[in-house]
């Protein structure tokens, strides 16, 4: 989740894995306070401080422009957690839609998007007839999988 949010802002894994460790170090410092009381999951939090923590590093590189200040206080660490913790539910039911998805679907949804398979590789895995034919198939694969993901994050609300 976190190579996903820094990649998606201008950053590369290396700078999401350097954010996560930051974070982790954070939240060790910040549970070993008397005062400390976490209520949301670990994961929601440590996505709320990264989120928070590349924020700073991207202000700090002149590539956010905007101020933190007004990003924190328009999305106040509540709000925040709130936020982390609905990109989590969703980001499950993805992961539930995709596990009740069945074969060929998962592998073909799976290696066009996660693996950046070229249609014709996937053709040529599955052994459809042409690049056309395996673009349908993903096509009503992606159909079937959205149908899916928005009735099982229906039954999570």
């Amino acid at each position: 989740m976190i190579v996903n949010l820094v990649c998606t802002n201008s950053g590369s894994e290396q700078e999401a894995k350097d954010i996560y460790q930051e974070a982790i170090m954070a939240f060790y410092d910040r549970a070993q306070q008397a005062d400390f009381i976490l209520t949301c999951k670990i994961k929601t939090y440590l996505y709320a401080v990264c989120r928070r923590l590349w924020l700073k590093r991207l202000h700090a590189k002149k590539r956010f422009h905007g101020s933190i200040e007004e990003t924190e206080s328009f999305l106040g660490v509540d709000q925040e957690v709130a936020s982390a913790e609905e990109k989590e539910k969703q980001f499950d039911s993805m992961e539930d839609a995709l596990n009740k998805l069945g074969e060929p679907c998962r592998s073909i949804i799976e290696d066009f998007y996660i693996h950046d398979l070229s249609m014709e590789t996937i053709r040529e895995k599955f052994g459809y007839t042409n690049a056309d034919n395996a673009k349908n198939q993903k096509y009503k694969c992606l159909q079937r999988l959205k149908k899916l993901f928005f009735d099982g994050y229906k039954e999570i609300e």
